[in-house]
């Protein structure tokens, strides 16, 4: 057991429908005095330090949907140990966040850490989150979701998927028999999992909670979220913008022949990369429709101009577009759920993923 929800005393998950393994619920009696509540599934505020990265506590509050669960990193606690012995006061009125719900993980899923960093006595009276291991192997993986739904956990953490090494039926095989093992009233965490087709195909699987350091990746390598997740759209007619899909795939293949992707330098399908040249003289927003701070004010060529100059505001400017856009995503997912819809939400986002 290694991941905590910090101050979850009483946390509650109601779940208000299942549709073929996918969990549309809210996570009730959040916080200090128990009075907040998160709606699954959802995702946690991804934080470097306790900041949402290139933004202020400020900026942050342009971006519609944030999160209301902050995740830090353990390897923070660690670092920060002994000033916030001296503070007194706590890491959340140190960070800035008083009233915040913090979600303590193992590890920073963009920057890899040593473990061992477990016994740290600042999450001495956090709950638990029972961390479900077994690597590749059916059996061990089973073995590990029994024994530790039998332990007094607060839910779950999926370990392990994250990387490339293991096969993706092998991957949805596991993820499908391991979840059939946990109880249905607490939630179900998975780390590493951001892009959003590897996030439906997840939901579908049970998964209730995710992380949004898939945002962070895209802005760090000077991109703009640009993908649609409007399900109401024909699959056929649910195309990007100017044929983004079709560029992003010929710049990907490009990339594939100079073998240049790697890593969290791979670019997606479901960005626009705004340090090409192409975008000088593109004066439109990021994304059409968008209503984020950034695509209201701020064209790509602007954004491009700040990339190629490196401005420090081309990070702030992309960061408020990318949560946005991602956070919306999620409200997506829970609202597509509400009307049995995900299937065509599926396609739509299926048909942008390669």
């Amino acid at each position: 057991m290694g991941d905590s929800l910090s101050e979850l005393v009483k946390m509650k998950l109601h779940l208000s429908k299942v549709i073929d393994g996918c969990r549309l619920g809210v996570l009730t009696h959040l916080g200090r005095k128990g009075t907040q509540s998160m709606e699954i599934p959802g995702c946690l505020l991804y934080t470097k330090m306790g900041s949402a990265p290139h933004l202020t506590h400020d900026t942050l509050q342009m971006v519609q949907g944030v999160p209301v669960v902050t995740q830090l990193s353990l390897s923070t606690l660690v670092e920060l140990h002994e000033v916030l012995a001296e503070y007194k006061e706590g890491i959340g009125k140190f960070i800035g966040m008083p009233e915040s719900i913090l979600y303590c993980s193992l590890h920073d899923s963009v920057t890899r850490f040593p473990s061992g960093y477990n016994n740290n006595k600042e999450l001495q009276q956090s709950l638990m989150i029972g961390v479900i291991e077994g690597g590749d192997v059916l059996e061990e993986r089973l073995r590990s979701a029994k024994e530790t739904s039998k332990r007094p956990v607060a839910g779950f953490l999926l370990d392990g998927f994250q990387t490339d090494a293991m096969a993706k039926k092998t991957k949805h095989e596991l993820l499908s028999r391991v979840v059939a093992e946990l109880p249905e009233d607490k939630p179900r965490l998975i780390h590493g999992i951001g892009r959003p087709d590897e996030v439906l195909e997840c939901i579908e699987r049970g998964v209730d909670i995710f992380e949004s350091f898939f945002p962070y990746e895209v802005t760090e390598r000077g991109c703009a979220l640009s993908f649609s997740c409007n399900y109401n759209l024909d699959p056929e007619a649910a195309v990007l913008e100017e044929d983004e899909e079709s560029d992003m795939k010929g710049k990907k293949d490009e990339n594939l022949k100079d073998g240049t992707l790697s890593g969290a330098q791979e670019f997606t399908s479901f960005e626009i990369n705004l340090k090409e040249k192409r975008y000088q003289d593109d004066f439109r927003p990021l994304v059409n429709g968008c209503t984020c701070y950034c695509c209201e004010n701020h064209s790509r060529a602007y954004v491009h101009h700040l990339l190629v100059t490196n401005e420090l505001l081309a990070g702030v400017l992309l960061m408020i577009h990318n949560f946005q856009h991602y956070f919306g995503f999620f409200s997506s997912i829970r609202n597509a759920l509400k009307e049995d819809r995900l299937h065509q939400l599926r396609g739509i986002v299926g048909r942008q993923a390669f």
